[in-house]
């Protein structure tokens, strides 16, 4: 069998949902559907240098990475390599080809550092360790059984705070955008990021085909955001939560835990079935809130680094 590595192409027959198909097989903890991957392509800021490869063999996508430069971050030169393989296909070399065309590709960008996540599993961890990178942190992939599990009981808001939904900003989501960036902010990471582009953020974000406005939850104080859950869907019975945070000035309050519980009972009740979640190891706080939820771990993923030069 022949592999060759090749840019994703949007208008190519089979890419897109060739690339789902073995994220999917792969990662199946992460929403993904061809409409948010030709919407990626599509408005990813130039900048960031975004180019998702394919591994083909006998016309078939076996495997994916998506790679591009950390352009929210004020520190310039990381790059991201995420490569994911078909179970059935793997060790036939297109996980190593495709690090090496990303690998090229980033330091022909001005890459520094290389960021890739890896599943927390023997052959996973040894193919990256042979490739140079290494053990950094980790982050865990939470689900919940939307339709079999059972939720806390709502609860009214405490006064001064009203729960609105993310819809409700439609004509200025401004305000969402500050609080998203401040949180944003806050969270473990390997990469400080700053988000300071408010029109890339519309693009990517608020108009992203996963992005549900309408599950979107928000408790506003004094006319303003104060916590929000922001929720994506892929149009089918999956719900994820990708971020869930609160202002500076009003943590403490239990808000971030009032506007997720509030999501995902709009969530069940419109119908979808699973729930995903992910938070860093030691975000102890955010863990405690997600297993009050009921979310069970279902897989552990590494942040792997590699320096380059």
């Amino acid at each position: 069998m022949t592999v060759i590595v090749r840019d994703l192409h949007a208008d190519a027959p089979g890419d897109l949902e060739g690339f789902v198909r073995v994220r999917h097989l792969a990662l199946p903890y992460m929403l993904c559907t061809p409409q948010s991957l030709a919407h990626d392509l599509a408005h990813m800021r130039p900048d960031a240098h975004y180019r998702p490869l394919v591994a083909v063999a006998d016309g078939e996508v076996i495997g994916t990475a998506q790679v591009h430069l950390s352009h929210e971050s004020a520190e310039p030169g990381q790059g991201n390599v995420n490569v994911y393989v078909h179970p059935e296909h793997t060790r036939r070399g297109a996980g190593t080809l495709l690090v090496r065309a990303a690998e090229e590709h980033l330091a022909a960008h001005g890459a520094v550092k290389l960021l890739a996540w890896v599943l927390d599993e023997r052959g996973n961890r040894a193919f990256a360790e042979r490739h140079g990178y290494k053990s950094s942190r980790s982050a865990h992939f939470l689900r919940l059984d939307l339709a079999g599990g059972t939720l806390p009981p709502l609860q009214d808001p405490p006064p001064g705070v009203e729960l609105r939904r993310g819809s409700d900003f439609a004509d200025d989501p401004r305000p969402l955008f500050e609080l998203d960036a401040e949180a944003t902010a806050d969270e473990p990471s390997d990469v400080d990021y700053e988000f300071t582009d408010y029109e890339a953020w519309l693009a990517e974000t608020w108009r992203h085909p996963l992005f549900d406005a309408e599950l979107t939850s928000v408790a506003v104080v004094d006319g303003r955001p104060a916590a929000f859950s922001a929720a994506r869907t892929d149009g089918g019975t999956r719900y994820g939560t990708v971020m869930t945070g609160t202002a500076r000035a009003h943590r403490g309050r239990g808000l971030a835990k009032l506007a997720k519980n509030d999501s995902l009972h709009r969530a069940r009740a419109a119908g979808y079935t699973e729930a995903f979640t992910g938070n860093d190891t030691g975000n102890g706080p955010m863990l405690a809130i997600n297993r009050w939820f009921g979310y069970e771990v279902c897989a552990t993923e590494v942040r792997y680094v590699r320096e380059l030069g």
